[in-house]
């Protein structure tokens, strides 16, 4: 996303206030196609919000809900099954452990049909039950209604849409919160605080103030962001202790505080010949901006291409054969040749070319490193241009930082070592570095066709395999081409080989079968849980059984004198499982859960029908009915009216009296920003019940 586009979204988001959390990314238009001799099309589209997607109706079993559209009304026989159009995507999700089938942008559903009388006019009820999600949250389940009348050709109104259809005579009258969304209540709302089975809006509950603020930080979209300029930084700094950089530091350095008779202009330019290496970096992601905004969803099927997949694994393994020594990537010379010479045109374009120079000559060892970050960034993210450029941008930071404080400080050199057989050792490491990225790759190609070859255990044992090698050539058992006929195995080497070792006895421990999952460092590298040698579905959550009604909890919370969590969630919901599996089972996490709350889980895509008397319809204007069938549309609808939230998974923590102790979260969120939210809801309760 465009730096402009950053700025807007911003001004939207203060515009709107942080208080509009009901999201409504999709829109529809219900039209009917007349198709002729007495056939006629029902076409609902569907235009979705960037980042958010609805799931097809060929979506597998046990991965999300997939997309019903059914077409029904007086006088009108259906011709054949609905159909689908639009871009379709798949890609393997980890939560599901399957591949999951869906649209972004837009979509379109058709359904064929006729007038059994072509004489007389035909009632025509479209209804489409659908699910929305985006890389961090999964909305509701939703159903909606559209009507339209289809008059035979020839009369003088062919077709008349029904523009705002009447609610059902069983209905109540709607409730609309503050952002204009309709809320329909089951039951006619009482007049009490007493919570009433019998009704979804709880007068007690009010998120506009709740008892306690503390725990109410709130995550930020943008943290992966910054992760990848720290990833970007740190690879830098490496990258600068190989043999193709780190010598032309002093060299560098020198050449601008020493060859230059005004000291400060030399220093100025060394600054300036730092910041043109951060913005070559910079550069370099542009044409990934480019692509992204011809073809938006290219990085999502590349990161769940299988041939894709096996490329980018078959390519880390030559990265590391090149670290390893058995041969260099190089870039033509011509391109370092051309980049030499320009840089004779002196003054600040001379000093660029000097800088893309540099980058150039030093592509044998960045190469690998650049290709490391550029595929965990493709397979990693949603928005894969920014993350590159945060990426690449923290890279040249590196060593705009390097270059730009050796020429403030150039006696800074002389504590610099000296170049050796070391550098060769910072590039091996590095190769096993890319070996065992590589098996990531190949992970999620094995993922993505459901093979299903590389488990768990096989990708954790091969890692262990890796790991082993490593610290064998660090205790110097093996060598490497450039290695010395004789390494001299120092202090580094040693502590380095120790830490290989206590990581081998981590990854161990991940081919133990337990309840609990295990190697939570290394969780999205990992397949999934499910993908193993010993996946034995069990009933509950990690052990726990939690009440699936919100009353029920209720009652139980009074009895036991503990706060209730309420966990908005979904069996479709892929985040909400990623928060099971890597934050819910923390050994700090666990205990409070198990122990401290009365744990409601509301399922809002449960299937199960209502009773007849407690099904209704909402209007939402413009011809568009929700109906209110399931037990998951009234969780929905009790979500929405008491918490002005529509996100999964979505965290509340109220007392057996149905007050709000502490501002609810939502999203996949970290472990600590969880736990901070627990604490605080519980410790105050415990004070103060």
């Amino acid at each position: 996303m465009k730096f402009k586009n950053w700025f807007l979204l911003v001004l939207l988001f203060l515009a709107t206030g942080i208080n509009a959390q009901i999201k409504n990314p999709v829109k529809f238009k219900f039209t009917i196609n007349e198709l002729g001799d007495n056939q006629y099309e029902a076409v609902l589209n569907a235009t979705m919000e960037s980042g958010w997607h609805i799931y097809s109706k060929d979506l597998p079993e046990d991965t999300g809900i997939p997309t019903s559209y059914k077409v029904s009304g007086k006088n009108i026989e259906l011709i054949g099954k609905f159909t689908e159009t639009g871009k379709k995507h798949e890609e393997f999700s980890e939560a599901f452990g399957g591949k999951i089938v869906f649209y972004s942008d837009a979509a379109g559903f058709k359904q064929k049909f006729k007038l059994k009388d072509g004489t007389k006019p035909g009632d025509v009820v479209a209804e489409i039950t659908y699910q929305t999600c985006d890389d961090r949250v999964c909305l509701a389940p939703n159903t909606l209604e559209f009507n339209k009348q289809v008059m035979p050709k020839g009369t003088a109104e062919e077709t008349k849409t029904d523009e705002k259809a009447a609610p059902a005579k069983d209905s109540v009258q709607p409730v609309v919160d503050t952002l204009g969304v309709v809320v329909q209540n089951t039951a006619p709302m009482a007049q009490t605080a007493q919570l009433d089975p019998k009704q979804l809006k709880i007068k007690s509950i009010d998120i506009a103030h709740p008892l306690t603020d503390c725990g109410t930080g709130s995550s930020k979209i943008s943290e992966n962001y910054w992760t990848y300029l720290l990833l970007g930084f740190i690879g830098g700094l490496i990258a600068l202790l190989t043999p193709c950089v780190f010598p032309m530091i002093p060299l560098t350095v020198s050449f601008f505080t020493k060859g230059n008779k005004n000291p400060a202009k030399g220093k100025r330019d060394a600054l300036i010949y730092g910041f043109f290496i951060l913005l070559i970096f910079v550069l370099l992601s542009v044409p990934f901006h480019l692509i992204d905004g011809i073809a938006g969803n290219v990085f999502n099927e590349i990161s769940t291409n299988v041939w894709l997949n096996i490329a980018f694994f078959i390519i880390f393994i030559f990265f590391a054969g090149s670290f390893f020594g058995y041969y260099d990537i190089t870039l033509p010379s011509a391109v370092a040749n051309k980049s030499s010479k320009a840089e004779e045109a002196g003054g600040i374009i001379g000093i660029f070319f000097m800088a893309l120079t540099l980058v150039i000559v030093s592509f044998s060892c960045t190469g690998p490193i650049l290709g490391s970050l550029l595929g965990s960034a493709i397979t990693g993210s949603a928005n894969v241009p920014m993350l590159l450029t945060f990426a690449l941008g923290g890279f040249g930071l590196a060593w705009a930082i390097v270059f730009g404080l050796l020429a403030l400080f150039p006696q800074a050199l002389q504590s610099l070592p000296k170049s050796g057989g070391w550098m060769n050792t910072v590039k091996v490491v590095l190769g096993f570095v890319e070996l065992a990225l590589a098996l990531k790759f190949l992970s999620k190609a094995d993922l993505v066709s459901k093979t299903f070859l590389i488990k768990r255990e096989l990708f954790i044992a091969i890692w262990i395999i890796v790991a082993i090698g490593l610290v064998i050539y660090l205790f110097g058992l093996i060598r490497f081409p450039h290695d010395d006929k004789k390494p001299k195995i120092s202090i580094t080497r040693k502590i380095l080989g120790v830490l290989g070792i206590g990581f081998i006895i981590y990854l161990i421990q991940g081919l133990i079968p337990a309840e609990r999952p295990k190697l939570q460092l290394l969780s999205g590298i990992l397949p999934p849980l499910n993908v193993s040698y010993f996946h034995d579905e069990k009933d509950g959550i990690l052990g726990m059984h939690p009440e699936h009604d919100f009353f029920k909890a209720i009652e139980i919370a009074k009895k036991e004198n503990k706060p209730i969590l309420i966990d908005f969630t979904g069996y479709g919901c892929e985040n909400c499982r990623k928060m099971e599996e890597f934050v819910w089972s923390q050994e700090d996490i666990l205990p409070i859960l198990q122990n401290d709350v009365v744990l409601a889980s509301l399922y809002v895509d449960d299937k199960e029908e209502l009773p007849e008397d407690q099904k209704t319809k909402i209007d939402l204007g413009d011809g568009q009915m929700k109906k209110v069938q399931t037990i998951g549309d009234r969780w929905s609808l009790f979500q929405t009216a008491n918490f002005n939230n529509n996100s999964q998974p979505h965290y509340v923590l109220l007392t057996p009296e149905g007050k709000v102790i502490n501002t609810p979260v939502s999203g996949y969120m970290e472990k600590e920003k969880f736990k901070q939210f627990l604490e605080c809801g519980v410790n105050y309760y415990k004070q103060n019940k």
